[in-house]
């Protein structure tokens, strides 16, 4: 496979959920077309955003209940009311949230769809285009299986009554015929989504923007594919029971390992029809997205399987995949290839094969290890992907002030000698002067891309951390960023680093 090859360039990871907006959520309205102008102003050519998947148990958009379905809680009422289907007394009075900076996700679940339905009662049904989408059938499952989900409850759809159960079940036909409004109704939230979103990217394109989308390896143990497909593409039986479920052992994101619960793919039935479930998932990410991330890439070559009563991920086992002979007909797509936790060789040689650009993070540098290929100055190859962190990671800031005295000493001992050797300016008399530091740092090396997350740029601390793996809390998923945080300063000083390092 041909080598993946870039210009240099930079950009921002920014989840859409953490835009500015009026209504309790990023949506894709005028915050998303304002930090795109902000990119633009940046000299920034990467948009990077996270899954934009219905968010599931613990709001994580990489615990979705569909592998190719999209938020509606992204969707811009504004927008809609432009378009004459909604009135601003629909939503207007709605409190979103008691904290402008946090996403209350209860709220959204309780009126979000409210209004998205008054929407729905306004549109024109004869409308020819969307009669074209209702006909590709594009969404239909995703629409059933919220439409049954929503009568059972939100219960486990391994709880329904039969036989909604079975997505083959004799009583469907006649289930769809009855509730055709609602089931058309989550049909509805795709094709307004989409509108959306494909105008917010043509505008990106415009400003010479790609966008970066983030698809995750797995799906939701409850979920549209386990409900339609379960044992044709899941280690799962025929009552939807897992056998195995994923999570990594200890690593650096956590001493305990994390143990997901999704299910596991069984990669030999898939080998059956050419991994043809896959290959149309990544088809169909790259009509959403100009680059696509691949979360845990390595679990192409082996997974990390885990009994499904274990209590604790350190008691898994690797087991193979299907390493490069699944993206043999991938070609030259625009992949960037999530290589981080256990790196082995087998997961060195897939990277090699495919050519596809794996990560580097500055925060994983700093262990002691003057090979650690995280370091900067060993960043040799420019088919890679820097970042300063990533939406796991502890912001910056808050890496910095974690450090104890002795610690913090060594740390800026070799950040000195990185910067040394990379002729950047070694400034730390404040954090923020330290945060710039490191930024222009990770912005200095050979790596094609610096992807950089907003909260590294504006120097925000501990408060902005968007998820700590293998945790459950209110702050997972909801940081938010308000317009007044898009300084013009610092667009200024970040178009000023992609000029003096040619990004």
């Amino acid at each position: 496979m041909k080598k993946q090859t870039t210009n240099r360039c930079a950009g921002v990871l920014m989840p859409v959920s953490s835009l500015p907006s009026d209504c309790g959520i990023g949506t894709l309205g005028k915050g998303a077309y304002a930090f795109l102008d902000w990119l633009k102003s940046a000299g920034m050519r990467v948009w990077q955003v996270l899954p934009l998947l219905p968010t599931g148990y613990g709001d994580s958009p990489y615990q979705s209940c569909a592998a190719d379905a999209l938020n509606h809680y992204f969707i811009d009422f504004e927008l809609l009311r432009k378009d004459g289907l909604l009135q601003r007394a629909d939503y207007q009075d709605i409190v979103w949230s008691e904290d402008e900076r946090r996403v209350d996700y209860g709220k959204l679940f309780e009126c979000k769809i409210p209004v998205l339905k008054k929407a729905f009662a306004r549109f024109d049904k004869t409308n020819e285009e969307w009669q074209a989408f209702l006909a590709e059938g594009k969404y239909a499952d995703y629409a059933l299986f919220m439409t049954l989900k929503t009568q059972f409850g939100y219960a486990p759809w391994t709880e329904w009554e039969e036989p909604y159960k079975s997505s083959e079940g004799k009583g469907l036909e006649g289930y769809v015929a009855a509730h055709r409004e609602e089931i058309e109704f989550w049909q509805f939230t795709q094709f307004i989504f989409l509108r959306q979103w494909n105008a917010v990217r043509d505008y990106a394109h415009k400003k010479g923007i790609q966008i970066m989308g983030d698809m995750p390896i797995y799906v939701s143990a409850d979920s549209v594919e386990t409900w339609k497909y379960r044992s044709k593409l899941f280690m799962l039986d025929e009552e939807g029971k897992l056998s195995l479920k994923a999570g990594v052992p200890p690593d650096a994101f956590s001493e305990e390992g994390q143990l997901w619960g999704n299910p596991v793919y069984d990669w030999e039935k898939m080998q059956e029809d050419g991994y043809a479930w896959w290959k149309e998932r990544i088809e169909y990410n790259f009509r959403l997205y100009d680059i696509v991330r691949i979360d845990h890439f390595r679990a192409f070559d082996r997974f990390y399987a885990i009994p499904v009563d274990a209590e604790s991920a350190k008691e898994g086992e690797w087991l193979d995949g299907p390493k490069a002979e699944i993206f043999e007909t991938w070609g030259d797509k625009a992949i960037v290839a999530e290589d981080l936790g256990i790196i082995d060789d087998g997961v060195r040689e897939l990277l090699k094969t495919t050519g596809y650009p794996g990560m580097k993070i500055f925060e994983f540098a700093f262990d002691g290890n003057p090979e650690n290929e995280y370091l900067p100055s060993n960043i040799t190859d420019n088919n890679c992907v820097a970042y300063t962190g990533t939406h796991d990671n502890e912001p910056l800031r808050a890496f910095l002030e974690s450090k104890e005295k002795p610690e913090r000493k060594e740390f800026e001992s070799v950040l000195e000698e990185e910067c040394l050797q990379a002729e950047v300016p070694y400034i730390t008399e404040t954090v923020e002067d330290e945060c710039e530091t490191i930024i222009s740092l990770v912005m200095s090396t050979k790596a094609d891309t610096v992807i950089l997350p907003m909260h590294d740029i504006l120097c925000f601390g501990e408060e902005a951390r968007l998820n700590a793996p293998s945790t459950l809390s209110g702050n997972n998923w909801t940081f938010r960023f308000t317009e007044k945080d898009f300084k013009r300063k610092k667009a200024a000083w970040l178009k000023g680093l992609t000029k003096e390092y040619d990004r």
